[in-house]
């Protein structure tokens, strides 16, 4: 496959809106390419193609080298997509084809002194189309609408294969992935692959009461959800793995975890830092997440556990397809025999929604999210499908702030001021507090977007600073004190939840507002 195929390939994905009609092009890549491209391909979209990175700042240094600096930042901060705008604005050179699997190469192996030589030299000798597909290649931002799951999805309904097999090896998979491609052709599936599968895990639906009052609350089971990261713990014939939600194996940031793995089985829980009986904040959990390896003075000062929702396998029996009250009974007997850093998530008695309604509004410590409702009859199933599972999560904190920043969007957002920066008064300054790229409907993002055109005051490159005159409601699901930003607090999941044009700026939130939530 040719870097000018690939780039065709991605111009078709990225203006396809149907989730069919992306299958549909998939699979007709995989009829069509050659290995190793095929597998190239399917792993740049599923984020698995693990290139040198090659960053924002070296690719605006070599533009601005090669073509008008200020005509430069003028595109940019049109167009708003820097892989786009590189692509347009490099000036022509002679143009080449290179084979995918030859950039691909050279990208993965390129010495660190040799890459803006290197970028050059191929930006130098492709065509628009092709500078985009290699940039969005060396970025890893291809954002043309297609997901890990989906591209995952298409690939087993092309190979007629089921997709959860295919989801149990992914993990131990590397592109180009010949083995997977081999055993689409009829060879044996890769078993060695398999020890230790990741199995997609089930899902919950959002709901509220109003949505629950149509439902006989006897036939739910309920308990906390809790304000971690969803994980599934593997011990499997002496091999332990810890995966995330998504399957990625997260086993060397939390090797104390991995540690307390003393059984044979999968189980489905959720993975926090614990110390004593005290389960820490989110943002404690995330000193943890995404590390190589870990000091001992992490591991003592932020231990992790596991607090169990569900089992799929234990002692090599598969419990997917008992309803939730046997696999419950199971879990509750296993989680017996393990250390106590690994427990049970208990269950929430109620009668009426009303009752469950009341412990929502109550819970008794801060991580907690909202209830988890789950049918007691319901096997488990990988995916999100609406009916066995809900969640219920507390209602958002709100608060009124001021726009400050805006910048523009990408992809299909390009063309918009879309990512806003908001603040609430310190004193008789305002402090930065959040930062939201959705929430807002299509008719109030070009009202947003038209405010910032008319209302600019100051340019910092492809950002926009605004008159301080525009007030929206923010909601979010929790705050954490924060080091790293001039207010000391970070919000998490930021939205706007509607624009308050009824209110002066002057009437937006203080900073002591955030403040005293921290401390309730």
């Amino acid at each position: 496959m040719s870097l000018t195929a690939f780039a065709t390939l991605l111009e078709r994905l990225a203006f396809t809106p149907q989730r069919l009609g992306k299958e549909r092009l998939l699979a007709d890549a995989f009829t069509r390419m050659p290995d190793p491209e095929r597998g190239l391909m399917l792993a740049a979209l599923t984020g698995d193609l693990k290139l040198r990175q090659v960053t924002p700042s070296l690719l605006r240094g070599l533009t601005e080298m090669r073509a008008d600096a200020q005509l430069f930042s003028y595109s940019y901060d049109f167009v708003g997509d820097l892989a786009e705008t590189i692509a347009l604005i490099w000036p022509e050179g002679t143009r080449t084809d290179p084979p995918l699997s030859e950039v691909v190469h050279e990208l993965a192996t390129a010495p660190k002194t040799r890459l803006p030589a290197l970028i050059t030299a191929r930006l130098d000798s492709l065509g628009p189309s092709e500078r985009y597909a290699y940039l969005k290649l060396a970025t890893g931002a291809l954002r043309v609408g297609v997901s890990a799951r989906l591209a995952r999805t298409a690939f087993a309904a092309w190979a007629n294969l089921p997709l959860p097999q295919v989801e149990e090896i992914w993990h131990a998979l590397q592109p180009p992935y010949l083995d997977l491609f081999a055993w689409a052709s009829g060879s044996p599936r890769p078993e060695a692959a398999a020890r230790a599968p990741f199995r997609p895990v089930m899902l919950s639906t959002p709901t509220d009461l109003d949505q629950l009052s149509a439902l006989d609350p006897a036939d739910f089971a309920a308990e906390w959800k809790w304000d971690g990261i969803r994980i599934q713990a593997v011990s499997d014939g002496g091999t332990r793995r810890l995966y995330s939600r998504t399957g990625e194996d997260i086993s060397t940031a939390f090797p104390d975890v991995v540690d307390l793995m003393a059984f044979d089985g999968t189980l489905d829980g959720e993975l926090l830092v614990r110390r004593d009986d005290e389960i820490a904040s989110f943002a404690d959990l995330q000193q943890r997440l995404n590390r190589k390896t870990v000091t001992p003075a992490m591991l003592r000062s932020h231990p992790a556990g596991l607090r169990l929702y569900d089992v799929l396998i234990w002692n090599g029996q598969d419990l997917r397809d008992e309803p939730y009250d046997a696999r419950r009974a199971v879990l509750a007997q296993a989680v017996a025999t393990l250390n106590p850093r690994i427990d049970l998530s208990p269950d929430l008695p109620f009668a009426t929604w009303d009752d469950l309604a009341a412990l929502r509004l109550n819970p008794p410590a801060a991580v907690i999210e909202g209830v988890m409702i789950k049918r007691r009859d319901s096997p488990y199933l990988a995916g999100r499908m609406k009916g066995p599972w809900f969640k219920w999560k507390r209602d958002p904190h709100l608060i009124d702030a001021v726009l400050m920043y805006a910048q523009r969007g990408h992809g299909k957002r390009s063309g918009y001021y879309s990512d806003f920066t908001f603040g609430v008064w310190n004193g008789d300054d305002l402090v930065p507090v959040g930062k939201a790229y959705f929430g807002f409907t299509d008719a109030e993002l070009k009202d947003l977007d038209r405010f910032v055109r008319t209302n600019t005051i100051e340019r910092f490159g492809v950002v926009r600073s605004v008159a301080r005159t525009k007030v929206v409601e923010v909601a979010f699901e929790g705050l954490n004190r924060s080091s790293r930003h001039k207010s000391g607090v970070a919000m998490r999941f930021p939205r706007i939840n509607r624009i308050r044009d009824d209110k002066p700026a002057v009437e937006a939130d203080h900073l002591s507002t955030l403040q005293a939530m921290l401390t309730n």
